[in-house]
């Protein structure tokens, strides 16, 4: 005799609560194995389920009871095919993808118009024939180094003209790019390319910590990109392209990302889901013949690519906006008019400083067409400032992984969208979206599950890492010839067959636009000496988020010196801002950290341990600067000192723009960089007032 019961069970998830549709069984013997059927339901399609579908899945599961009482109910499945095919129907448009690269696609260009303009960086510019001479000179460099199929190849250098030719270089010589920037600290640039297994580097002229980091790695071929450049040029080398035959399943690149052991992941890409990716923005985005696309991204985000060459599958040009100019909006806006830019990608952050610029010195843009935001929460708020300013300019919201070859869903929108939460799109090309249950199982239309990958866009795994790739890169379990990515993350699809994003199942988070995983911060902060235990969290709003590290030890250093040490070891955007020595970590009644006790500490910030104690601004000027100083890092205005530093509390390049705009551009962000305290803002601001 087998008992069942039916019911819903309540529990929130974010700012809707859920029910859960669960069915219990058993048997008058008490089966060892007890399983449970289960689908979260959407309050808005609660009565369409009780009236139809909901008869239709218990019909189902007590189907499943009867027929096959002895295997694991999980596995059957609840929906009845018409709403499986529903589902299916919700996959990216499928198009034909050429049996080509992407810089084979790149080479049919020079031949059509060699002369036109490809790239630009300042002042400098190169034609389509010179940038394709210059790759080749390094692919054939890299060639007689004898570098063969899928070899790594580090790419370590400022976002340039000649980083452009590097990495067009590796392409056509059959390697695999890895980007690097010169600005990590030696432990990391060591960590990557041991866990990459590369021993060639193509190096820009500053790269300070690299002779540090290939201490530990003997036998790492570097050569200087400049250099080489030089040398060819001086040798008369044609640069002739140099054929070697690319396969759509050979690795085209491998970027790292933050890991939850403490060691950085790389996740592995092919050419087929690189060229797909960007045969997609060429299409959502509109980018065309002559069409100028912004390259904005840093070296080590996956952005950074698409921007970097896309354009020139088309005949377009690619410029690269320098890092100066872009810490500084207005010149960025000039930039933007003056270079003729009609597509690029930005930050939500970034694109809120740039229309508070906006707001107060209008001016128009009449090149753009389409604005590409991702790396952030998209808030309603901005979409309807941006079309308020700028009604006949596309908006974009992107969402993707590094896993799944970048963005994976463009939501494409010319006005504010009704929904609540600004949606992240429908699939692009050639990608199927899928969202399950913890064993897989795709779960109702409209109700919450994992966010899972399946298509052209799924990558390879992590490099040289085979128990990541396999907890995150698995076989359908009902088709396992189809190859799957669970991203972590939870969304559900909308009427509209968009998807809405729900969160995160884990401890990674995004800051500044950099995917960031908690534990891999922690494992490095307790492996400094001294620190016995220690914790990070996310302080801030959605749209300004702030690490803060927590830790104990009698012997523990001060939050200087911690900043310094995991600087040493961690790129910048990793490192907390805000660091604080504490008694002991709270607990929760079952022994383990109580995050949310120190998330809700860390929304009032204190004195960091080491520093001086706390005075209040005393003149006029520190009093302003305090205030604004509260109003754009969003502290309480009482909790600013005269020696509070910016950093200390949260202070990132895009709070500094902020303050620069708050200050009516008094100070440039370059100021503010040497700037530690309210006190030297102040004297600064008064100097400037006096004339001198």
């Amino acid at each position: 005799m087998i008992g069942w019961v039916v019911g819903f069970a309540e529990h929130p998830s974010r700012d809707e609560s859920w029910r859960e549709l669960v069915l219990r069984t058993g048997t008058d013997a008490g089966r060892a194995e007890a399983e449970r059927a289960r689908q979260r339901l959407g309050a808005r399609e609660r009565e369409e389920l009780r009236s139809g579908r909901l008869a239709g899945y218990l019909h189902t599961a007590l189907r499943h009871l009867v027929e096959r009482p002895d295997e694991p109910h999980r596995r059957c499945g609840l929906l009845p095919p018409e709403e499986l095919a529903a589902l299916d129907a919700l996959a990216g448009p499928v198009r034909p993808l050429p049996d080509r690269r992407f810089h084979e696609l790149f080479e049919d260009r020079v031949r059509l118009h060699p002369e036109a303009v490809a790239a630009e960086q300042g002042e400098r510019a190169w034609t389509y024939a010179e940038l394709n001479a210059r790759a080749n000179q390094v692919a054939w460099s890299l060639l007689r180094g004898g570098l063969c199929g899928e070899d790594r190849v580090a790419v370590v250098s400022e976002r340039t003209l000649e980083w452009l030719a590097a990495v067009l270089g590796v392409f056509k010589a059959g390697g695999c790019y890895l980007p690097l920037e010169p600005q990590f600290p030696a432990a990391r640039i060591a960590a990557v390319l041991r866990r990459s297994d590369c021993r060639r580097i193509l190096a820009g002229p500053q790269v300070p910590h690299l002779d540090e980091a290939l201490c530990e790695l003997p036998g790492t071929e570097v050569t200087e990109l400049v250099q080489l450049l030089e040398a060819a040029d001086a040798a008369g080398q044609s640069g002739e392209d140099p054929g070697v035959a690319v396969t759509g399943g050979q690795l085209a690149y491998i970027y790292f990302t933050s890991g939850s052991t403490g060691e950085p992941k790389g996740a592995m890409c092919e050419h087929a889901g690189f060229l797909n990716h960007l045969l997609a923005k060429v299409e959502d985005l509109g980018v065309g013949e002559g069409d100028v696309v912004a390259q904005t991204a840093p070296q080590c985000f996956d952005i950074s690519l698409w921007q970097l060459v896309s354009a020139l599958l088309v005949g377009g040009r690619t410029h690269i906006v320098e890092q100066d100019v872009l810490l500084d909006v207005p010149r960025f806006l000039e930039t933007l008019d003056r270079a003729g830019v009609q597509v690029v990608q930005l930050v939500p952050s970034y694109l809120d400083v740039l229309l508070a610029t906006l707001a107060e010195n209008p001016r128009e843009l009449p090149t753009l067409h389409c604005v590409s935001v991702t790396g952030e929460a998209l808030k309603k708020e901005l979409v309807e400032r941006w079309f308020a300013a700028f009604p006949g300019v596309r908006l974009v919201n992107a969402y993707g992984l590094t896993e799944t070859s970048d963005d994976t869903n463009h939501e494409v929108m010319s006005r504010v969208p009704h929904e609540r939460s600004v949606p992240i799109g429908r699939p692009i090309r050639n990608v199927r979206v899928h969202i399950v249950d913890e064993w897989l199982e795709p779960v109702p239309l409209g109700s919450a599950g994992e966010i899972v990958f399946s298509g052209v866009c799924v990558g390879r795994g992590y490099v040289n890492d085979e128990e990541r790739t396999r907890a995150a890169f698995v076989r359908h379990p009902r088709r396992p010839d189809e190859r799957l990515y669970r991203s972590g993350d939870f969304g559900r699809w909308l009427p509209s067959k968009s998807l809405e994003y729900l969160g995160r199942r884990d401890s990674q988070v995004k800051v500044n636009g950099f995917r960031i995983e908690i534990g891999e911060i922690e494992n490095r902060l307790v492996q400094v000496p001294g620190v016995r235990d220690g914790a990070v969290v996310v302080a801030g709003s959605a749209g300004r988020p702030q690490l803060v590290a927590y830790y104990t030890g009698a012997d523990a250093p001060s939050a200087d010196e911690l900043g310094a040490r995991l600087a040493a070891v961690l790129p910048g955007y990793m490192v907390p801002r805000r660091r604080y020595r504490i008694e002991a970590l709270p607990l929760t009644d079952n022994g383990k950290t109580d995050r949310k006790a120190l998330t809700a500490r860390a929304a009032v910030p204190e004195e960091a341990d080491g520093t001086d104690g706390f005075e209040e601004p005393a003149t006029p000027t520190e009093q302003r600067v305090a205030r604004l100083w509260s109003e754009v890092l969003r502290v309480p205005v009482e909790s600013v000192g005269r020696h509070s530093g910016f950093s200390e509390f949260g202070g990132t390049s895009l709070s500094a723009l902020r303050l620069v705009v708050a200050l009516d551009r008094v100070v440039t962000v370059k100021d503010l960089a040497g700037i530690a305290t309210v006190a030297e803002l102040a004297g600064l601001l008064d100097r400037r007032a006096a004339g001198s």
